[in-house]
């Protein structure tokens, strides 16, 4: 979908769907009202008679005297004094998804009528491009025949009363990018496992590389192994798919500035290894990707917006399997820190593979660093699949995380990272076991990748609740790439 601002009078404007926004209580915008005007009135009386109060409700038209547009749209934006950025984000999510199925090529919003319940122009229009095209997502990359259903109109104009500033146009462009990093992160989360291979993640990276003129290096497994990568090799081992380590490097600020590292769990599909997972539901294990998908997600972002900051990626990526060299419960590794470990439960293995990585963050003296990772069904018995879960070892970083996701809907919950719950670590044999047992599962896995993280300030989301859906929905979401490209454009800012 291609966005764009443009200043028109709506009643004369020809597009497939005029989409217009009216708050439940007090006068229409002016943009709803020169419709109403020009259809004399008949709008206003249906709006009165069809359209409930609730955000998000939504209302349509096949035509309207009056009017060019071909259909209309009209979405409830709520109450005026309750209007925030949720109810925004209900009219715009109920908007998309009408769009989605329907036969209209081009639309054109209302955008004056949007704000007026007081949210700022520029915020709003990067809202408003990000859940459309989120609405509008397909994936069909691995059907015989792509679907001949309508997947909602190419061109999106949002109609102004006057001339659009450059902050619209900035944050409508940023919108934009936010959304087609959000689209490749569930691309690839969609991918059956034996399409989406650490080698694909390899290449989708270098892609990436050569489409905006990125850093990138990429390590096969004698590469990992002479870094001194064991933990992460023991995960590995079991698997004939080549694992592969992914450093990938945007320098948009000062030379000399430190980067923001990106680590993201690249397990293509988790079978749980010896420690074997249940046959129900292990199809979806080929989702354990999502952390690596969300930073490619935001690297494209990041990288189509030109944020002037640097940042590093680092993935590491392995299927996780049974086999006759697999890595068995019992099992004592040696991680690139140096600490060993114990591996009490081979499904446990996505910490296996970011502790080295955490390491290896090291080299590049980070402001901060981030890991995402579906990392444990802890999380979702803690906060099921609305919020991701966050634990990090400074609470300013912590705290600029937890705004950008209010900011956006993409919403984590800090979780405690106490120093007593270290001791359910402890192990006979090796420095660390690789778990904790059932209580407080979550924060146990924090809690070992707390130990490779003492170098800097660091922070860890477990999106194991948000990063897909099941059942009838079931996909990736691209979450928390909303989250993450919020953050860095509020440390682009700063």
């Amino acid at each position: 979908m291609e966005f764009s601002i443009k200043a028109a009078a709506p009643e004369k404007l020809k597009t497939d769907c005029l989409i217009l926004a009216r708050f439940a209580d007090g006068e229409a915008g002016p943009q709803l009202a020169a419709i109403d005007t020009a259809s004399n009135g008949l709008l206003g009386k249906l709006i009165k008679r069809e359209l409930d109060d609730k955000a998000g409700s939504l209302f349509a038209l096949p035509t309207l005297p009056g009017v060019a547009a071909e259909r209309v749209l009209v979405v409830s934006l709520g109450k005026r004094a309750e209007f925030a950025d949720k109810a925004l984000r209900s009219a715009l999510t109920a908007v998309g998804k009408w769009l989605a199925p329907s036969k209209a090529k081009s639309a054109a919003f209302a955008a004056t009528d949007l704000v007026a319940g007081g949210l700022e122009l520029p915020a709003s229009l990067r809202t408003a491009a990000i859940l459309l095209a989120d609405a509008c997502y397909r994936f069909e990359a691995v059907r015989a025949k792509p679907d001949d259903k309508p997947a909602g109109p190419a061109k999106l104009e949002f109609l102004l009363q006057g001339k659009s500033d450059a902050a619209a146009r900035t944050a409508l462009e940023q919108g934009a990018a936010i959304a087609a990093g959000q689209s490749l992160a569930r691309d690839l989360g969609n991918l059956p496992a034996n399409y989406c291979t650490p080698s694909t993640l390899a290449d989708t990276a270098k892609s990436l590389a050569r489409e905006y003129k990125l850093k990138i290096q990429v390590f096969d497994r004698d590469g990992i192994e002479e870094l001194g990568m064991g933990s992460f090799l023991s995960v590995a081992q079991g698997s004939r798919e080549e694992p592969r380590f992914i450093v990938l490097e945007y320098k948009g600020g000062k030379p000399k500035a430190a980067p923001i590292v990106l680590v993201g769990k690249g397990v293509t599909f988790d079978s749980g290894g010896i420690s074997l997972k249940p046959g129900e539901g292990m199809d979806e294990m080929k989702f354990d990707m999502c952390g690596a998908a969300s930073v490619l997600g935001t690297f494209r972002a990041v990288a189509k917006m030109g944020l002037p900051i640097n940042l590093v990626g680092l993935i590491p990526a392995t299927e996780n399997m049974p086999s006759g060299l697999a890595v068995k419960p019992g099992d004592v590794v040696t991680s690139l820190s140096g600490q060993t470990i114990e591996i009490l439960n081979t499904d446990a293995e996505g910490r296996l593979i970011l502790c080295d990585a955490l390491t290896y963050a090291e080299r590049f003296k980070p402001a901060c660093v981030v890991d995402i990772a579906t990392l444990t069904g802890a999380c979702i018995i803690a906060l099921g699949h609305h919020t991701s879960g966050l634990l990090a070892n400074d609470d300013a970083l912590a705290a600029e995380l937890l705004g950008a996701g209010q900011r956006t809907g993409d919403r984590a919950w800090q979780l405690p990272l106490f120093d007593e719950y270290q001791d359910q670590l402890k192990s006979n044999f090796a420095d660390m076991a690789n778990i904790g047992g059932r209580p407080a599962g979550s924060i146990t896995a924090a809690c070992f990748l707390s130990r490779f993280a003492k170098a800097y300030k660091w922070a860890h989301l477990d999106i194991a609740g948000t990063a897909w859906k099941s059942g009838a929905e079931k996909g990736a979401t691209g979450r928390p790439v909303q989250l993450l490209t919020e953050f860095l454009l509020a440390r682009a800012k700063a």
